[in-house]
């Protein structure tokens, strides 16, 4: 049985630096034999975000807060979670989520995520929304206006 611990020093798997979303993480499912279930754990140091605010059709997620006191931004406004707290996203708008860290130390939050072949990602804020395949990652980011008649380009 393979064992993780979120608490650990980490062997980082990557690392985001584009700014204002800085980021470590580790892919934990791979290491513990997972193929149902993802989970990430993200380390955000302060001022920064996971990724931008987004919700999912065919996926789940939850998030657990590990360390430190992130915000959490939701459809129904931001929460300021303390460690040990568990949130779920479910698919659809109602799931809409990001998390940032607001504190001045680092935080660290588990992404805990349903596994489907495909799932399409909204960005409300940006305006796009994206098409991600489990064995490929993005396949495309499209904007979501303006949009194309269904019979366009039929004969």
């Amino acid at each position: 049985m393979n064992v993780f611990n979120l608490n650990a020093e980490q062997e980082w798997d990557a690392a985001n630096d584009r700014d204002g979303y800085r980021h470590r993480r580790a892919v934990i499912g791979p290491r513990l034999g997972a193929s149902l279930l993802g989970g990430t754990l993200y380390e955000l140091p302060p001022g920064e975000k996971t990724w931008p605010y987004h919700y999912e059709q065919g996926c789940e997620e939850w998030v657990v807060c590990v360390s430190g006191h992130p915000t959490l931004r939701g459809p129904d406004g931001e929460r300021e979670l303390e460690p040990g707290d568990v949130a779920v996203f479910p698919e659809g708008p109602e799931g809409a989520h990001q998390v940032v860290n607001r504190g001045e130390e680092a935080c660290r939050v588990l992404l805990l995520s349903s596994k489907s072949p495909l799932a399409i990602v909204h960005y409300p804020d940006s305006g796009k929304v994206g098409l991600w395949t489990q064995s490929d990652g993005y396949q495309a980011m499209l904007p979501t206006e303006p949009t194309v008649d269904y019979w366009a380009g039929e004969d």
